[in-house]
């Protein structure tokens, strides 16, 4: 046999080889799911953003996890998705059944928030991906009389928050010490449906950190303007519509690279606004199977048609991409991290 025989006939053994192995996995995973519960556990309350996003993905992607298992929804609602990431790290099921829904915050605490409380490793976390980078905004109620951003940061309204390490409670502080709001935070509502509810019954007056595909989905009246308005966004990136509608953007605010630097900490993590995960020792196959399935339900036609339905935005990131940005804002200077802390604690 000659050289180029000889090479050919290797590489098709170890491709056969490569085909065979893939397929063994692919049938590993398949029999490990056929027939079971998969479980996405919400951070959140039922009802808000969060909830639905995970309600949504739910409804689609067990048809592409190998087995086709069954999928439901459960909430644990508690300390912006600490407690369900808590759940999710050191006592639910590591198998591959289990997935998280959590908000972004979570992530972030054990660098921004209390190490003590966040009681798992953000960098072990298996990242499945996320259904759409967000936008936060500040919203008023229009009997204000709040017309423009400075109006908002200057009257003293009341503003409704969650707990510390949410972004209701940690964005309006992180607006008081950077630009200087003079907003008054009444926290301990269990999430933006309640603090929506809140503002609807005249509790408080407005709110920040709430998320852009939240608002357009469950309150497009706000949209209009009629009960309230959306007074500014806050993030790295803008939405056109409110771009037309002259809604100013919270970081061009900032008076120097400082300042910026800082409401970046907060900031970046938007863009992977509705994150997706796994604890740590779930088989790999398992892993890259529900990866991939995620991925495949967020291109579904019909959950792009029910998501058109629902006013969501549907923009998929990866899980490794988001493991990436994870390392990136971990790996921030000690000023910024000290300074962004500075600010979270100042609010508790």
């Amino acid at each position: 046999m000659d050289r180029r025989a000889l090479a050919f006939a290797v590489a098709a053994v170890a491709a056969s080889c490569g085909v065979t192995v893939a397929s063994a996995n692919d049938d590993a995973v398949a029999n490990f799911y056929k027939g079971k519960q998969v479980n996405i556990i919400v951070g959140s309350s039922p009802g808000g953003g969060y909830d639905l996003y995970g309600r949504l993905v739910s409804r689609f992607i067990g048809k592409y996890i190998p087995g086709n298992p069954r999928v439901v929804v459960n909430n644990m609602p508690g300390a912006a998705s600490v407690v369900a990431l808590q759940n999710i790290y050191n006592i639910a099921p590591k198998d591959g059944t289990v997935i998280g829904a959590v908000y972004p915050g979570a992530i972030m605490e054990p660098l921004l928030g209390d190490r003590a409380k966040a009681r798992y490793d953000v960098n072990k976390l298996n990242y499945i991906g996320s259904a759409n980078s967000e936008l936060y905004v500040c919203v008023t109620r229009t009997d204000t009389g709040v017309k423009t951003l400075d109006d908002f940061l200057n009257k003293g309204i009341i503003v409704g928050a969650s707990a510390a390490g949410g972004s209701t409670r940690d964005f309006p502080n992180l607006l008081k010490s950077v630009l200087g709001a003079k907003f008054n935070i009444v926290s301990g509502y269990p999430g933006s449906n309640e603090i929506a509810l809140a503002m609807e019954k005249n509790e408080v007056q407005g709110v920040c950190g709430i998320g852009w595909s939240s608002i357009a989905s469950t309150r497009p009246q706000w949209i209009d303007g009629s009960d309230a308005k959306v007074i500014a966004q806050e993030g790295l990136n803008s939405a056109a519509l409110l771009d037309d509608k002259k809604v100013e953007m919270t970081i061009a605010r900032a008076a120097d690279e400082q300042q910026r630097q800082v409401m970046k900490m907060f900031y970046a993590p938007l863009e992977f606004g509705r994150p997706f995960v796994m604890a740590p020792g779930v088989p790999d196959d398992r892993v890259a199977a529900v990866r991939t399935a995620f991925m495949a339900s967020l291109k579904d036609s019909d959950l792009l048609a029910e998501a058109k339905k629902m006013n969501f935005e549907v923009s998929a990131l990866g899980g490794p991409e988001i493991q990436k940005l994870v390392a990136e804002l971990f790996a921030a200077s000690p000023d910024a991290v000290a300074k962004a802390r500075q600010i979270i604690s100042a609010g508790m």
